[in-house]
């Protein structure tokens, strides 16, 4: 008897609880990148200027980011988010090296595909989307 195959058959029962609490997690550290930028909370040195491009991003992070923890509206917020990212990464990472480890863009790079993937295999167990029938779980 060969392990893999077994294995892969019991584990992929977890599979739509397994997504659903990527998407959870992933959008619960995304949504406090939100609450750092427009609420100073958790501390913040500083607060980016109203309609700046740092604040459309907190708002983004902040209101996309608790959608995609509810699982509201799942496959276009995590779209958007995922372009949102992609964008982070070209204007603010890129330009300060090519190795992601040196320029910072790690975070912004793993939320983008991460988002990316949400997209494509949608919200997973314990989300408003799944409770509306808008989903299949």
């Amino acid at each position: 008897m060969e392990i893999l195959p077994v294995l892969v058959e019991k584990l992929s029962k977890f599979q739509p609880s397994a997504l659903g609490l990527l998407r959870i997690v992933s959008a619960l550290i995304f949504f406090e990148h939100g609450t750092q930028k427009l609420l100073g909370f958790p501390a913040s040195d500083s607060m980016p200027a109203f309609l700046s491009l740092g604040w459309t991003a907190g708002v983004l992070e902040l209101v996309g980011g608790f959608l995609l923890l509810i699982g509201l509206f799942s496959r276009p917020v995590a779209f958007l988010l995922s372009g949102q990212m992609a964008v982070a990464y070209w204007l603010a990472h890129a330009p300060r090296g090519f190795y992601p480890a040196l320029n910072g863009g790690d975070a912004a790079i793993l939320y983008c595909f991460i988002f990316l993937f949400i997209v494509f295999a949608g919200p997973g167990r314990w989300s408003v989307d799944g409770a509306l029938g808008r989903e299949r779980v």
